[in-house]
């Protein structure tokens, strides 16, 4: 481990962290200095280790504490030196100290040291290193786009397209981009993919839903707000998503949510490519690229005064329509394939395949729940037979969908025995009028009708009166 590469509050965060898993910790003095080496988080047993209180140390140079220390060194040329000997009011201890990297900066470091059998020291070391990796990736992750391009299946035509469209459009990592497409047809996946090719990759991914923030929060979401901004605002304030994501991507879903009030706060900063925190005086310069997706015609909010025309012009520089399941229907073999394969990890079941009968019947399905209900279908299929220890899905364990299927089917037949009898009835008036030389009383009379319901059903017909 050479370094903690961080972004905004992960700094913060992983202090929390380190400072959490060292305090306890008896065989083991832990402190956390800023960039100017200053103690900003010291452990109780470096504190016992010194003979002095918190407040005695905190906010002091380190080399005033422990002049010995070399974290100095270690801020001046940002390499990490691990596993050296040094020896702290009597006590023989093994020390190392991390540089602490945000944006490529030394932001600070992070110095420990273990007092212990010098031949159980390095293993020691070693198992805490990885102890905090794991922690360090864990808060990495909360900042990082997880699917690639790979990861998003099939060979219809049309799909095909709009991916190759979308590989195109993740260089130009400057233009916004507008997903439009039902729910579960993918656009979170696309998003985060367009991310993981473009030279944002390395940089924050972060996501927003519009539509599970209430207005009164979703401005301090997306811009952050200062200290004292409004009734429990966290002290010393705290960066917005717009902040957090600088240099990498921030995706808007359900972006036909947001109110007009948001709409144009929003627009504010993409056309100046700056935000200004709640409470706050300055404007923040920010490097962003958002990616925002809807699953509503936004053209038609536009109309209805819900949605403003200039910030639709702002997203929609590159637009992808991600076609629905029901339009892709050659592709469910292989999507199926490929959920029941991940599944089976998940689920730890030996699902192998489905029968041609029951692909078939899930290919003739309208799936208005999109790739994301074919996943839900599959799952409960994989879980019944799973629990009848059969390998093969087959109708049986498909009969919501089947059911569905014979609700349209009814519905079809029920449509054309109505258009049937509409045309047998417009052929029989056809033909008594025929017979009746056009005399429309002996027509009703040969109908077996009184002659108002005659003038009523030709009315029907559209015969002029």
């Amino acid at each position: 481990m050479e370094n903690f590469m961080l972004w905004g509050e992960q700094k913060l965060e992983i202090g929390r962290i380190l400072e959490a898993l060292f305090t306890e910790n008896q065989f083991m003095a832990a402190m956390i200095v800023d960039d100017k080496g200053r103690i900003v988080s010291i452990s109780e047993t470096y504190l016992k280790v010194l003979n002095l209180s918190r407040e005695e140390v905190i906010g002091r140079p380190a080399k005033e504490i422990t002049p010995h220390t070399r974290v100095m060194n270690v801020l001046k040329n940002g390499k990490a030196v691990v596993g050296y000997n040094w020896r702290i009011n009597d006590h023989n201890m093994i020390a190392s100290t991390i540089p602490i990297i945000q944006e490529g900066m030394v932001v600070g470091a992070f110095a420990y040291s273990v007092f212990m059998d010098i031949w159980n020291a390095q293993d020691t070391i070693e198992n805490l290193i990885t102890e905090i990796n794991m922690y360090k990736d864990e808060v990495d992750n909360l900042y990082k786009a997880k699917y690639s391009f790979d990861d998003i299946i099939g060979k219809n035509e049309a799909f095909r397209k709009v991916k190759k469209f979308a590989r195109q459009v993740a260089q130009h990592t400057i233009s916004t981009v507008l997903l439009c497409g039902e729910s579960g047809t993918g656009k979170e996946l696309f998003a985060q993919a367009i991310h993981n090719q473009s030279s944002r990759s390395r940089f924050p991914f972060l996501r927003i839903n519009c539509a599970a923030i209430p207005e009164n929060l979703l401005e301090a979401e997306l811009f952050g707000y200062e200290e004292g901004a409004f009734t429990g605002a966290k002290k010393g304030g705290k960066p917005g998503k717009f902040e957090l994501a600088n240099g990498g991507t921030i995706f808007l879903d359900e972006i036909g949510e947001m109110t007009l009030t948001m709409q144009s706060k929003l627009l504010v900063a993409l056309q100046e490519q700056e935000i200004e925190r709640l409470g706050g005086r300055h404007p923040i310069k920010v490097n962003v690229r958002v990616i925002a997706a809807s699953n509503k015609n936004l053209e038609n909010m536009i109309e209805s005064g819900i949605f403003r025309e200039d910030l639709y012009y702002r997203l929609n520089v590159v637009r992808l329509d991600l076609p629905p399941l029901r339009k892709r229907a050659d592709d469910i073999p292989l999507l199926c394939q490929h959920i029941i394969t991940h599944l089976n990890c998940r689920l730890h079941t030996g699902t192998k395949k489905i029968s041609s009968s029951a692909l078939e019947m899930l290919s003739t399905y309208a799936w208005p729940g999109n790739v994301r209900e074919l996943e839900n279908v599959l799952e409960r299929a994989m879980i019944l037979a799973d629990m009848e220890k059969t390998q093969v899905l087959d109708e049986r364990h498909f009969m919501f969908i089947k059911k569905q299927l014979d609700l349209c089917r009814a519905a079809h037949d029920q449509q054309n025995l109505k258009n049937a009898v509409r045309e047998f009835e417009r052929d029989l008036i056809e033909k008594a009028l025929q017979d009746a030389d056009y005399d429309r009383v002996k027509a009703a009379e040969l109908l077996g009708i009184d002659l108002s319901t005659l003038y009523r059903k030709l009315k029907k017909y559209g015969y002029s009166a």
